[in-house]
């Protein structure tokens, strides 16, 4: 072969080695192409994915909030302010009011409904039956002071009240409700508190009234006290006197063996004959006797308050 022909054959192998070259090129281009695409491809699938599933989700809180604001509505148009939910400290504190005044309602209930306090009140509605008793009653008056109340008797027609010095004590106000008569305005006229007993007056004539007995010397008696106990007023009930005690009075003070109860002070104590032999004002748990009821003895109120002949 002659130099010539030799380089003729290199060109045309260059040639083709060019040509390779180049559709090997174009191919590898083409895979480029191809792996570019789907990338791109991969890529705005996932970002459409993300768009879907952020719409959703916004779409689903729009929708909470027309239907909170469509409530709202609805409230509004019924006038109805729109419900607010306490928070946990505001219902544990609703909660314990509840609990406590339902808890007292039950108390004040066990109380004036005890069976003792059923006992006096059949005892009341038999001895009320006479109708000598329904004749002391009307002397007999609810004392209040606007903040408690307590029992008191008239013992004039015009107007002279008893009771005890601790039912009117720091009264700011003062009134009395006879059974027929009603309800009066009172003043306060005379204070022992040394024996706890006080004397009130109504404006008013006319009225009903108890004798008062000369002195509580008889022990061992069989006795009527009419008053107004816990819920209830002119409640009668009976018992024995059963002896003398000492106390912080400066008096001696009979026992009475019947079932006293706050708002029994102030009670007239009546003996057989109609008169007041004394006073109810206080209890007491005696050692021998258990609980009785104290009575300031009559002698005591003479001592120290006359009536006006």
């Amino acid at each position: 072969m002659d130099k010539k022909e030799d380089i003729t054959l290199k060109k045309e192998m260059n040639a083709y080695s060019d040509k390779k070259s180049l559709e090997a090129t174009e191919s590898e281009g083409a895979v480029n192409r191809d792996s570019l695409g789907e990338k791109l491809y991969d890529s705005h699938s996932s970002h459409s994915e993300r768009l879907t599933k952020e719409q959703q989700f916004l779409e689903e809180v729009l929708l909470a909030q027309e239907q909170a604001l469509q409530e709202e509505r609805v409230h509004r148009a019924a006038g109805k302010p729109p419900k607010k939910r306490l928070n946990l400290g505001a219902r544990i504190i609703i909660w314990l009011m509840s609990l406590t005044l339902v808890f007292s309602m039950f108390a004040f209930i066990f109380e004036m409904y005890s069976i003792p306090a059923i006992e006096f009140l059949k005892t009341s509605a038999r001895l009320s039956g006479d109708e000598t008793v329904q004749e002391y009653k009307k002397s007999v008056v609810e004392v209040s002071t606007g903040s408690s109340k307590g029992t008191g008797f008239s013992i004039s027609e015009d107007g002279y009240i008893v009771t005890n010095s601790h039912v009117v004590d720091d009264a700011l106000q003062l009134s009395v409700v006879f059974p027929d008569e009603g309800l009066m305005e009172a003043e306060l006229i005379a204070d022992y508190p040394e024996v706890d007993l006080a004397v009130i007056k109504v404006d008013r004539t006319g009225l009903p009234y108890l004798p008062l007995a000369e002195t509580l010397e008889e022990v061992q008696q069989h006795v009527l006290f009419i008053g107004n106990p816990l819920a209830f007023t002119g409640i009668a009930n009976e018992g024995d006197v059963i002896g003398f005690t000492t106390t912080r009075l400066e008096t001696e003070v009979s026992m009475l063996d019947a079932p006293v109860y706050k708002g029994n002070s102030g009670s007239p104590v009546i003996a057989s004959d109609g008169t007041v032999i004394g006073v109810i004002y206080a209890t007491l748990k005696h050692e021998e006797h258990g609980k009785v009821g104290l009575i300031v003895p009559i002698d005591a109120f003479h001592e120290r308050f006359q009536l006006d002949e």
